[in-house]
């Protein structure tokens, strides 16, 4: 419990309640909307007054969102494939950035050090990119794809095409939380013992956050590639 007291809406949890779980719950709550509120805003400032040549926030979300397309076009060998999906993964981008930078600020917690989001977020990829490769190829030949080419080896390939799938959940969630609670620990450490190496640490902490929101990024475009490109996996 003393360790909530150290982030804010910890702190206030902890003058209405004693329960762990709830303070947690508080916390993990508290910094999600706060998350949400911060996506929103930069949205609302990026878009509130489109300029043919861009400024400020403008500016910046669009070198983003110019730099997703050109990731899902690499990715997607198609520039228009890439935009159709820029809406889930640049969304899922700004989640993961944000939640990640927040972790940094002392006094705050990153809600992506929690599997709450980080599961969801794997859950959701991993819902769409099966959905899409269904809605494309149709029901038995995606299916079929699991199989592979030689049918003497179908069933057991299907089994393992299965397990494989089912692991990107458990890979996409847990690397991110992990890498992300190991960050808040480390940071907390260097506060607690060794305050003076405090800017180095958050400089490599705001490159760690970088780099995990970009493999979170990519794999989302390297799963949906994998599902609705199936005709040029077989050529």
């Amino acid at each position: 419990m003393q360790e909530n007291l150290f982030l804010f809406t910890g702190w206030i949890a902890s003058l209405f309640t004693d329960n762990e779980h709830v303070i947690h719950a508080v916390n993990y709550a508290g910094h999600l909307v706060l998350v949400a509120i911060i996506v929103l805003i930069v949205a609302k400032f990026a878009t509130k007054n489109l300029q043919l040549v861009p400024r400020g926030t403008q500016n910046i979300l669009e070198a983003y969102l110019e730099g997703v397309v050109s990731m899902g076009k690499d990715v997607l060998g198609s520039e228009a494939l890439s935009r159709k999906y820029l809406p889930l993964v640049a969304t899922i981008g700004l989640i993961v950035f944000v939640s990640n930078i927040i972790g940094i600020i002392p006094g705050f917690e990153a809600p992506t050090s929690s599997l709450n989001l980080t599961l969801t977020l794997a859950l959701v990829v991993f819902v769409f990119y099966h959905y899409e490769g269904i809605r494309v190829n149709g029901v038995v030949k995606y299916f079929a794809h699991f199989m592979g080419p030689n049918k003497w080896l179908a069933p057991i390939m299907f089994i393992v095409e299965i397990v494989s799938h089912l692991s990107r959940v458990v890979s996409l969630s847990f690397r991110l939380f992990g890498n992300i609670k190991g960050d808040d620990l480390f940071l907390l450490v260097v506060l607690a013992l060794a305050s003076y190496a405090a800017l180095p640490a958050f400089v490599l902490l705001t490159f760690m956050a970088c780099l995990q929101t970009f493999i979170f990024m990519i794999l989302t475009y390297v799963y949906l590639a994998g599902a609705i490109l199936i005709s040029h996996d077989e050529h």
